[in-house]
């Protein structure tokens, strides 16, 4: 049994916990403990299988709905009504599980391995001198001694042994842009001793010895996040869902009371009243929803974007805040050099060529080479280095915080320092105002957002041992930023443009982050410490500072709690739980795995481009879900009405059963279409956001006129065509719902253009409903033919209708139920 050391254990108490050595473990005991631990790889969630993706898409409100109405019309015995439900909903959650398990697979198929190889020190047996060979970083287990060096990643936690000029990117678990050093200390003080598994080596080597693997490691435990709550989707389709609900449970009660009232008719009314329930109920809404959304992700998907969950798709076009780390997403993972100065604060380019000397000198001396970002962006800002040759160096040393290089220039010799700014002064032969004036210098630069390093030379013999250099001379000051990302600019001016206000959550400094989002032309309103958070300062800052994955999270928690929609974008593990609790996590296909996880959209790339672009198609479909549930139900809600109203006041039933169940089969055929519509331009511009209220408040409008149009049919027909008999009501009633059916789709939308499914599906309502009764299958459905006074009448009555609908939209302000920001992002 091997027992977990403690972070605060001497190296000595780490070996003896883990029953291992600085020569490392034999193959023997590696082989034992890999039975007893496992392979060193994290427990994914494996996703769904198809089967029971299928099953679980039967749990969707609008399939409930749909399955309790299908239910009623079985035990009446009315089975074309319960068997065309089930057709609808079974192509429902076909399409659905389908999109989403293709999604997954591709998503699987972009998963990568946190490190492929790892070296590590083995022996053969006890009494073997150890050898180092390289091995599946999944083989690795508690005790390993492993060796890293710059640019590896760490397959696992461990405490390190030895390290030299080591430091350490940790963005992916903490959020830090910039690389943290490491020490190898005996007695540690912190954490510094320890690396992470996902984290990776920026610059110097190290020996190290794996204590947890697999499961038992920090990256692992990422995956306790908060469970992800309600998201915006979910809760428009349950406030959708529950209105059709609570107007199915009233309307059908009520006909059949006034059947009974008024008519004398009891149970054998049901049918009818079944069949006004159907009508009223939009069947091909999980259809149209399912085909919209998966219509709107396969486009997507030849952008680079992989929509895993259907409704998320509608969450990212409906997002008005987005949440979004600086490292990698506004800026590249590489710095530059943006300038260096002399002691005064004046530009002075002798003091970057001695860095650059400083910076070669200790790349190219040192055995092994140790590259550091910060030496590489020096070195690629200067052409000529003069004549310096190298004598001697010694690279970055986290405990003394600066590089030394010895090198003779003109016949003499110099040494020089190149560190952070504080441990460089103190090495410097300055009066103490001196060194004042110059720490002022430096913490201006760093206040404008950029890394500060100080560089200082004295000549010395060509003798000199480095070391503990003292009485140098200030030269000054080099800067270093995070190099833009070239895409970020344009991305963002086209988000904010779409009415979406951007929220930089960083671990970095305030005004580094502040600098970063200026240079990219976004507007920063106020930049906030994480600690210092309020209501207020939220709703105002446009960076906050200083984030750690709580404070992510709690930001994210605090925006939705004010009644925004958000989406969030990140990469690392410390960034899960802000994503859980987002209404859409969006990540880069590059993310550690955790975080791919936990994501509900994953890009390509790391470009806000890509995120533009999910915007627009999300929008584009709920555009067009919203289109179809407004002429939907507005539709049927008159239809229902008109039913009833006429139910009360004719001797006999105004629609059979049957010819309201083909006179649905046909609407919800046609209204297919609305899922390959085109979207109006306004869509685009504002977050669109599936809004019961706004959706009711419509249909209640419109659904009156239609009831209107209804009532003045039935007039036409009665009064002055002169129609009598029940089969031609009937008849005359069906064509003219089937075309102001088809007047309906075309006018009331918010766009005038025709898609050509559009225009084929209400050109075939049209002919359908003109046509049947015409039709050898007109006995089959209770029709007959008309005499032609019937049809120009009715053919007026359809453009009259239509031309009222023409003022009435016209009046409408079609971007009402569009959310809008609360302040301008730029």
């Amino acid at each position: 049994m091997v027992w977990a050391p403690e972070a605060g254990d001497t190296q000595l108490q780490t070996l003896r916990l883990l029953e291992t050595g600085p020569r490392g473990l034999t193959e023997t005991q590696a082989g034992t403990r890999l039975l007893e631990y496992g392979e060193n790889t994290i427990p994914f969630q494996r996703p769904a299988s198809w089967p029971r993706r299928l099953a679980r898409s039967l749990r969707d409100p609008f399939t409930m709905v749909l399955l309790a109405l299908g239910l009623v019309s079985a035990v009446i015995a009315s089975w074309a009504t319960a068997g065309l439900i089930v057709v609808l909903v079974v192509a429902s959650c076909l399409l659905r599980s389908n999109g989403e398990y293709w999604a997954d697979r591709s998503t699987l198929a972009l998963r990568k391995l946190v490190a492929a190889t790892v070296t590590v020190r083995r022996r053969t047996s006890e009494d073997s001198e150890p050898r180092e060979r390289e091995i599946p970083i999944d083989q690795l287990v508690p005790g390993d001694v492993i060796k890293l060096g710059s640019g590896d990643l760490v397959p696992a936690d461990v405490r390190l042994l030895r390290a030299s000029g080591l430091t350490v990117h940790q963005a992916p678990l903490t959020g830090e842009s910039a690389p943290v050093p490491k020490l190898a200390r005996d007695l540690p003080n912190g954490e510094d001793h320890l690396l992470w598994q996902g984290s990776s080596v920026a610059s110097g080597s190290a020996l190290a010895v794996v204590t947890a693997t697999g499961a038992g490691t920090l990256f692992a435990g990422a995956y306790q996040a908060p469970v992800r709550r309600l998201s915006a989707f979910d809760r428009s389709v349950n406030g959708i869902s529950w209105i059709l609900i609570r107007v199915m449970l009233i309307i059908p009660p009520v006909a059949l009371v006034a059947n009974a009232v008024l008519r004398g008719m009891g149970l054998e009314a049901l049918p009818f009243a079944v069949a006004v329930a159907v009508g009223l109920t939009p069947e091909m809404l999980p259809v149209v929803v399912t085909t919209a959304l998966a219509r709107g992700s396969a486009l997507l998907a030849r952008h680079g974007v992989i929509v895993k969950r259907l409704p998320s798709l509608h969450d990212v076009g409906a997002i008005d805040v987005l949440c979004m780390d600086k490292t990698g997403t506004l800026t590249q993972d590489r710095p530059v050099v943006s300038g260096s100065v002399g002691p005064d604060g004046r530009a002075d380019p002798e003091v970057l060529r001695w860095a650059a000397v400083n910076s070669f000198w200790t790349l190219h001396l040192t055995d092994p080479p140790t590259p550091d970002p910060l030496d590489e962006a020096i070195l690629e800002s200067v052409l000529d280095l003069g004549d310096a040759e190298g004598l001697d160096a010694t690279p970055f040393d986290p405990s003394r915080r600066v590089s030394c290089a010895l090198v003779e220039e003109s016949g003499r010799h110099v040494v020089v320092v190149k560190g952070a700014v504080e441990a460089v002064l103190e090495r410097c032969a300055m009066s103490r105002q001196e060194r004042l004036r110059a720490g002022e210098v430096a913490e201006a630069l760093a206040e404008a957002g950029a890394r500060v390093l100080a560089v200082a030379v004295a000549e010395r013999h060509a003798l000199h041992r480095l070391g503990e250099e003292r009485e140098l001379e200030l030269t000054g000051f080099v800067t270093v930023v995070d190099e833009p990302s070239p895409e970020a600019a344009h991305a963002l001016t086209m988000l904010a443009r779409r009415g979406i206000r951007l929220k930089v959550l960083t671990g970095d400094h305030p005004a580094t982050a502040a600098r970063a989002c200026r240079e990219l032309g976004l507007r920063v309103e106020a930049v906030v410490d994480a600690s210092a958070l309020t209501p207020q300062s939220l709703d105002r800052a446009t960076v906050i500072a200083r984030c750690t994955p709580e404070d992510k999270a709690r930001v994210v928690t605090a925006l939705r709690e004010a009644g925004h929609t958000v989406g969030f974008l990140g990469d690392g593990v410390n960034d899960r739980p802000a994503m859980s609790v987002a209404d859409v996590g969006i990540c880069p296909k590059g993310a550690v795995d955790v975080t791919r996880e936990a994501a509900d959209i994953v890009l390509a790339a790391k470009d806000l481009t890509a995120v533009d672009h999910a915007v627009v198609f999300g929008r584009r479909s709920t555009g067009n879900i919203i289109t179809y549930l407004r002429i939907a139900l507005s539709s049927n809600v008159g239809n229902v009405i008109a039913m009833l109203a006429a139910g009360l006041a004719l001797p006999f039933l105004p629609m059979l059963p049957v010819q309201v169940l083909v006179q649905n089969l046909c609407f919800d055929a046609a209204q297919l279409a609305f899922a390959f519509d085109r979207a109006d331009p306004a869509v685009l511009r504002r977050p669109l956001l599936l809004r019961p209220r706004g959706i009711l408040r419509f249909i209640l409008g419109f659904g009156a006129l239609n009831a209107v149009a209804d009532l003045v049919t039935f007039a036409v027909l009665t009064q002055v065509v002169g129609v009598a008999g029940e089969s031609a009501f009937h008849t005359g009633w069906f064509i003219e719902n089937m075309l102001t059916q088809a007047v309906i789709m075309l006018l009331l939308r918010p766009t005038t253009g025709v898609s050509r499914p559009l225009g084929l599906a209400t050109g075939a309502l049209a002919a359908v409903g003109l046509l049947l009764p015409l039709s050898p299958l007109a006995g089959t459905f209770g029709l007959v033919a008309l005499p032609a006074a019937g049809y120009l009448w009715l053919l007026l009555v359809a453009i009259a209708y239509g031309g009222a609908l023409l003022v009435l939209s016209r009046r409408r302000d079609w971007s009402r139920d569009r959310r809008r920001p609360s302040a301008p992002c730029r």
